[in-house]
């Protein structure tokens, strides 16, 4: 899968794609459907299956711009694993937007002409059935349809996809991340929750405190799940690896608000040395949320804390038939 990052639109041949846009942000069970919808015309057509999407956020923008920080959505998925599950969902090219005050301001008919015909050659346009787009969200469906039928392009709309009679959106994904409902956004998602990255150092207080942990950064100061979860690690072994993880901003030892997956294996791959994690890239599958964080008086209760949630996380592998080796 090709990847282009640009201000501007913009794509390495001249031969026309299928293009779906959005933000795609956990890429969940209707953003696959949609992307088979896609992938499939593409190459009915004999096209290149492209997906724009956007950085940040565009409601990351405005709240930004509104002073209101609080205004922006609660984050899925880092860019990476967005570009990963598109990629595992068969797609060819992503054009990486990002969004600023131009494109914010675009008028849809400047939009269709400039983006989607003249830097994106878009030949066939496929779009959700609640899409706006252009300056103060003016254009929709029927806009672009009509523009299709005048300038020589296909547009189609898919309509949303239910499970179990409830629509599928990333923000029924963020409400069951925020209730730490983790098998309900599995649902969703068609897979565990996840989050993949570089192990990186920290300040090795965990094995001071007896409890090793992998750490990886979690870019937004606001993800859709935090706090204390149970896990599968995978990229340390030809097997997923047990652990309890920290996802959050460690209140009990730090204050600089920075959002951290901490991750201590409940058992460490045999032959595997222990230093061995840092560099890594790691999946971390989110499977089973134990309880929000808490802000400890002090590290003796931070460490009765973390060996309570081990126990806990080994109590309920047991309970899933997975007994980890202690």
């Amino acid at each position: 899968m090709k990847v282009f990052r640009a201000q501007r639109a913009t794509r390495s041949a001249d031969a026309g794609c299928a293009l779906t846009i959005g933000n795609f942000d956990g890429v969940h069970r209707g953003h696959q459907a949609m992307l088979a919808l896609l992938v499939s015309e593409a190459r009915h057509r004999g096209l290149r299956s492209c997906v724009m999407t956007f950085e940040p956020h565009p409601r990351d923008w405005f709240a930004q711009q509104a002073g209101q920080p609080a205004l922006a959505p609660l984050r899925i998925a880092t860019l990476r694993d967005k570009l990963q599950e598109l990629e595992r969902c068969g797609v060819d090219e992503v054009v990486l937007m990002r969004f600023d005050k131009r494109l914010a301001s675009l008028a849809p008919e400047a939009f269709i002409e400039q983006v989607l015909l003249h830097d994106l050659k878009a030949r066939y346009v496929l779009v959700g059935d609640d899409f706006r787009f252009g300056a103060k969200r003016a254009g929709d469906y029927a806009l672009l349809d009509a523009a299709g039928g005048q300038l020589g392009f296909d547009v189609a709309r898919m309509m949303s996809y239910e499970v179990h009679g409830l629509r599928v959106s990333s923000s029924a994904v963020r409400e069951a991340l925020g209730q730490g409902d983790m098998a309900g956004a599995a649902r969703l998602l068609g897979r565990p929750y996840s989050i993949s990255g570089h192990v990186v150092h920290g300040q090795k207080l965990g094995r001071d405190l007896g409890f090793r942990t992998l750490n990886l950064r979690f870019p937004s100061h606001r993800p859709a799940a935090m706090g204390i979860f149970v896990v599968q690690v995978h990229g340390l072994a030809a097997h997923a690896v047990p652990g309890v993880a920290s996802l959050g901003v460690r209140p009990t030892v730090d204050e600089s608000g920075r959002v951290l997956l901490e991750v201590h294996c409940l058992q460490w791959p045999a032959g595997l040395a222990l230093e061995a994690g840092y560099a890594r890239i790691l999946r971390v599958d989110l499977l089973h949320k134990l309880h929000d964080e808490r802000r400890y008086d002090g590290l003796d209760a931070l460490r009765a804390g973390i060996a309570q949630d081990v126990q806990d996380a080994h109590a309920w592998f047991a309970a899933a038939g997975a007994t980890p080796a202690r």
